[in-house]
């Protein structure tokens, strides 16, 4: 198989070319053929991720259309930083609409062209097929759904999208993480990585498993979590949310550019979730509230304690090849430390692995160590490394003591922030072009049933 020519040179080209619009004062790139976006109740701090850098094409006025409160304030406070910053600063301006109908003002108003929405997750579907349903392109932050009762509904919205030429697209920053890049192009190559191995349900041939942090640092400051963010039927459990990310990966990256058909290709082993518990001074720390609200006193124990089924896992087969994806959340990391990824693609020659431990400095890092007996790796990796390098300039391997260690120079690493805009890069690309991949569509369908149906299969338990 041949490497995808296309992933390590849009990346570079996008490295290159940046986000280009900093000398425009608002308001100034307002013309015809601008994307206008609409930013719609921003309760994640996502919806400002996607601003933190500008566009060319896209308007630097963004209406705002949200309830008035500390989530709406969170979000103006992150765009004002953004502003003011002493290093390339945007210049957006906000222009806000707040009131109890937010909702039907926006569609009314019609004052953009697409509707970036990240925040709380209970009517999200709701707002999706709704918007959608009145001509807006949406993108939409992950998860798009979070029940299986609300699956069928995001499949009308993917029609509805295609009845009215829009596009709904969501925010799989994951697939510009650098190491995660150069572990699909390796899987590739079949003279270093061989097959895919089919794996058992006990040795899965595909195994990410990520670990997140209530208690985090965001733009340079501890990030405020809405209470909301930790009652699941607001926020969704941990099994329909980060696992979205880990599930995408895995049809990413072991059948690239492949549709996938949910009803045929998926099988589901079998699922699991459990909590994660926060005591009353911890969610004081993240949320800035002095007690719980009633909506989250169901799942508070002993009164102080709150229980949080943040955390989940799935094993399944994606066309015969076993994987296990899990999600967990702890409260805060280890001194130095932060989110973490660990991730395994087992071939038949060689194993792809990417670790993110105190060994790596908690920096992701991947490995290529032999498989099977394999010991023509050397020569194998010295064949392929410049058809990788072609896409990744750059990039080597050095010898260590169970293989080979990917080296990756600093101008990749861009950090998790910054995968946002490489989102937004791609989605612009989409409507400037018309169209998505064929395969786009029917694999974010094929993922939500996965997240959905697991937690139904977990709850069984």
């Amino acid at each position: 198989m041949k490497l995808l020519p296309t992933v390590g040179s849009l990346f570079m080209a996008a490295l290159l070319a940046g986000c280009q619009s900093s000398e425009k004062k608002a308001g100034e790139d307002s013309g015809k053929g601008m994307i206008h976006l609409i930013t719609l109740d921003p309760g994640h701090f996502h919806a400002a991720l996607v601003q933190k850098t500008m566009y060319d094409g896209v308007d630097s006025v963004v209406h705002v259309y949200a309830p008035d409160g500390p989530d709406l304030q969170l979000y103006l406070d992150k765009i004002e930083g953004y502003n003011t910053r002493p290093d390339d600063p945007t210049h957006w301006k906000e222009e806000v609409y707040k009131g109890p109908d937010f909702f039907d003002k926006m569609i009314a108003d019609k004052a953009g062209n697409v509707v970036v929405m990240a925040g709380n997750n209970r009517l999200k579907t709701d707002y999706i097929h709704k918007t959608i349903g009145a001509g807006f392109n949406v993108l939409a932050d992950k998860p798009m759904v979070i029940s299986a009762a609300k699956f069928d509904e995001l499949k009308d919205a993917f029609t509805e999208a295609d009845k009215n030429k829009v596009m709904l697209y969501d925010i799989m920053t994951e697939r510009y993480e650098i190491t995660t890049m150069l572990q699909r192009a390796f899987s590739q190559q079949a003279d270093v990585f061989g097959t895919l191995e089919k794996g058992t349900p006990d040795n899965p041939s595909v195994t990410k498993e990520s670990v997140h942090h209530f208690y985090k640092n965001v733009s340079g400051s501890v990030l405020t979590r809405p209470a909301w963010f930790m009652d699941v039927d607001q926020q969704g459990e941990g099994i329909v949310d980060v696992t979205t990310h880990l599930v995408d990966l895995v049809q990413w990256e072991c059948f690239p550019e492949q549709t996938i058909d949910y009803q045929n290709d998926i099988k589901l082993t079998s699922a699991r979730r459990w909590t994660t518990d926060m005591s009353l001074d911890q969610f004081k720390a993240i949320t800035k509230q002095d007690a719980f609200p009633d909506y989250l006193k169901k799942d508070v124990v002993n009164g102080n304690t709150l229980r949080v089924y943040s955390n989940g896992e799935i094993n399944y087969q994606l066309r015969g090849v076993n994987a296990k994806v899990s999600v967990t959340w702890a409260y805060k990391a280890p001194e130095g430390g932060g989110d973490t990824h660990y991730s395994i693609m087992r071939g038949t020659k060689a194993n792809l692995i990417i670790r993110q431990g105190a060994e790596q400095q908690y920096k992701p890092t991947l490995y290529i160590e032999p498989a099977g007996g394999n010991t023509s790796l050397e020569t194998s990796l010295k064949t392929v490394l410049p058809a990788i390098q072609k896409d990744f300039p750059g990039v080597d391997v050095k010898k260590i003591a169970k293989g080979w260690e990917v080296v990756i120079p600093d101008k990749y690493k861009e950090g998790h922030e910054a995968h946002f805009g490489r989102v937004m890069q791609k989605y612009l690309q989409f409507l400037k072009e018309g169209k998505m991949p064929a395969w786009e569509v029917p694999n974010m369908i094929a993922k939500y049933y996965t997240t959905t149906q697991a937690l139904e299969l977990a709850k069984k338990k």
